[in-house]
């Protein structure tokens, strides 16, 4: 099956919902194929941007799935809707059930080692049947490949990559041409929200589609990065005006 895609800013979002895209997904796994997925909000769009070779990195991605709600409603003003919020988060869990039903393989690679270990802990808790083949914090030497060597050795089905933007996505790109096959997805803070270091948004902010103010109001050192939201409105909007 071949998803269509939606450009907002140059960056080319896969047009899906979220259970069409872990389908698409489980057919990769099914076909040992790879696959490099990138899950973007504003943030992203404006850093892609705003560095050319970031925006390189982006596009040599599968899939980008609107991961903020602000890419969908870009999108809605830009007169090419997309069907929903695909979020990393929620996507990585829809993942590990789909792990957890087909006894697929995991590795985790990125986090603190303390929120590693506790985010393997309730992986193992919630998904008895996940087979983790393979795990490593977000420190180690980019220049040793023994990251690599490890995780081809532990053959994963699934690689979820915790190293924050860009280097999540930077090492996937690095790296990717090393395997045969797995489905590579960077997942930001995921690690720590499962881990229960971070909370996410309770379920009435998500709704109000202000999960980012939530995480704001909770993480104030977030402020800076939370500056990229109005950039990205004024682009769209100077977008939209010059048709």
């Amino acid at each position: 099956m071949s998803l269509k895609h939606v450009d907002i800013l140059g960056v080319p979002f896969v047009h899906t919902t979220r259970s069409q895209f872990v389908e698409q997904l489980e057919n990769h796994i099914n076909a040992e194929k790879k696959a490099f997925v990138v899950t973007a909000n504003p943030e992203i769009v404006i850093k892609a941007n705003e560095e050319p070779e970031y925006m390189e990195l982006v596009k040599k991605a599968d899939y980008v799935t609107a991961d903020g709600i602000g890419i969908v409603k870009a999108a809605q003003l830009l007169n090419t809707p997309l069907p929903e919020r695909v979020a990393g988060y929620d996507t990585m869990r829809d993942l590990l059930q789909l792990a957890n039903n087909n006894k697929f393989r995991i590795y985790l690679l990125g986090a603190q080692q303390e929120t590693l270990d506790k985010a393997i802990t309730e992986i193992k808790r919630e998904y008895p049947s996940t087979d983790i083949v393979g795990s490593h914090n977000g420190f180690f030497d980019w220049s040793n490949n023994e990251i690599q060597k490890e995780i081809k050795n532990a053959q994963p089905d699934l690689i979820f990559v915790a190293l924050g933007v860009p280097r999540q996505e930077k090492w996937i790109s690095q790296n990717l041409d090393y395997f045969d096959k797995g489905v590579f997805m960077g997942v930001g803070g995921s690690f720590d929200v499962i881990a229960g270091t971070v909370k996410r948004a309770p379920d009435a902010w998500q709704k109000a589609n202000l999960e980012w103010l939530y995480r704001l109001l909770k993480q104030p050192s977030r402020f800076g990065r939370m500056l990229a939201l109005p950039k990205f409105a004024v682009k769209v909007i100077s977008k939209k005006v010059r048709g």
